[in-house]
């Protein structure tokens, strides 16, 4: 769990989690490598690609090499994104504006400490090549204050976002010169306003993992979606063992926006990267992939929500996830390997179909088999409250993910 919490709490954007998962996989032996030159890879050896900031494939190259154990998932999660041209001086406020990254239960952001995190991309040797820095505010510098109950008509209305969803980050009697948030910004980073091209900037939750109920056994925290599953790849990658085969973690971008970019998993870029890790294909051999990303879990004050005969409850192991309309990618064939895999190696595993006529979200799974067919499954850990500023799981579950990545593996 010390993993999954560091990650938790110093992933603050998609580029800070690829880099602090960069670093780590490094300190265990792996070596990057670039995507432009030419790879000599020895058998056993340990590797990371790394072609854009917010995503990564690392993998273990077997001494045979003639089969594949993928597993995948994404770095980004919802948030606010900052605009262009962000400062707005309204009634006696410096607010900045805004707007949704992802599908983010917008009445949950409000009232909270909100960082500010990302990438500043500045002057470089040359206009084709600016540089990039990682940014964090390392406090809480917005906050997005609510309307109090005695002046809303109707409590429960729709949020505007482009109204109601701006922070707020100074009054206009402290403002001592134009573009104060982008001073403040260039001042954090040591160099001038004018030398800063663009940024991709996000407010981030502030607040801290914690560990919760009579027995600790939950954990809330901002980001677990898909903190949780990017940090189960990950511990399970620097255990591999078993050098009879490709064994990767792929990381991707933008799958909360529908993935399509060429650091999502709707690009050719993995099919690239196992094409010169195998370029006879000799990969396709017993190949398998695991999607892995949260589930929903049976809410016990709306278990309407859920499917009648499949309930999906926190603590009771990893979900399974099957979707007739194939929103996931598991089939009866993948599903009964990894039951089976489950049931040899004493690992909890539940099953969760949607609830009719409630499809669901859609996961990386589905998108990749449509270029690597290969037998997949979706699988992830339960959670409730998810997509809120605060996400909830019960750490057995999290355990047992790791436990079960670990033992795919290896087999």
């Amino acid at each position: 769990m010390d993993r999954l919490t560091n990650l938790l709490e110093k992933g603050k954007t998609q580029f800070h989690l690829v880099a602090e998962c960069s670093s780590y996989l490094q300190e265990q032996g792996f070596i990057i490598l670039d995507m432009a030159k030419d790879w000599n890879l020895t058998p056993g050896g340990k590797y990371i690609v790394q072609p854009f900031s917010s995503m990564l494939v690392a993998f273990v190259y077997g001494e045979s090499a003639t089969s594949l154990r993928l597993a995948c998932g994404h770095t980004d999660f919802p948030m606010l994104k900052l605009k262009y041209n962000p400062e707005i001086s309204k009634e006696g406020y410096l607010l900045a504006n805004v707007e949704p990254y992802g599908g983010l239960i917008t009445s949950t952001w409000f009232d909270r400490p909100l960082g500010l995190a990302g990438k500043v991309i500045t002057k470089g040797s040359d206009a084709f090549h600016p540089k990039s820095t990682l940014f964090d505010s390392e406090k809480p510098v917005f906050i997005i204050p609510n309307l109090a109950p005695h002046l809303k008509k109707d409590k429960n209305q729709d949020i505007d976002v482009q109204k109601e969803l701006i922070p707020l980050f100074a009054t206009t009697e402290k403002k001592q010169e134009d573009n104060l948030l982008q001073n403040y910004i260039a001042s954090k980073l040591s160099i001038g306003k004018d030398d800063i091209l663009d940024y991709d900037l996000y407010l981030y939750i502030c607040d801290k993992p914690e560990y919760l109920g009579i027995n600790d056994e939950f954990l809330s925290s901002a980001r677990i979606d898909n903190i949780s599953s990017v940090s189960a790849i990950i511990e399970a990658l620097v255990q591999v063992q078993n050098h009879n085969c490709i064994t990767i973690g792929a990381l991707f971008d933008n799958e909360e926006v529908g993935s399509r970019s060429k650091q999502g998993a709707d690009s050719l870029l993995l099919r690239d990267i196992l094409n010169r890790i195998a370029p006879d294909k000799s990969f396709y051999k017993d190949a398998f992939n695991l999607s892995i990303d949260v589930a929903h879990g049976t809410h016990p004050n709306y278990p309407e929500k859920s499917d009648i005969t499949n309930k999906v409850i926190l603590g009771s192991g990893v979900v399974l996830k099957t979707s007739a309309s194939q929103r996931y990618v598991t089939d009866s064939e993948a599903s009964g390997i990894i039951t089976a895999l489950c049931t040899e190696k004493n690992i909890k595993l539940q099953k969760a179909v949607n609830k009719s006529g409630m499809p669901g979200g859609q996961t990386l799974g589905p998108i990749m088999s449509s270029y690597i067919p290969v037998r997949s499954v979706d699988i992830g850990i339960p959670m409730l409250a998810m997509h809120s500023a605060r996400e909830l799981i019960h750490r057995n579950d999290y355990i047992s993910l790791v436990d079960l990545v670990t033992k795919y593996y290896e087999y």
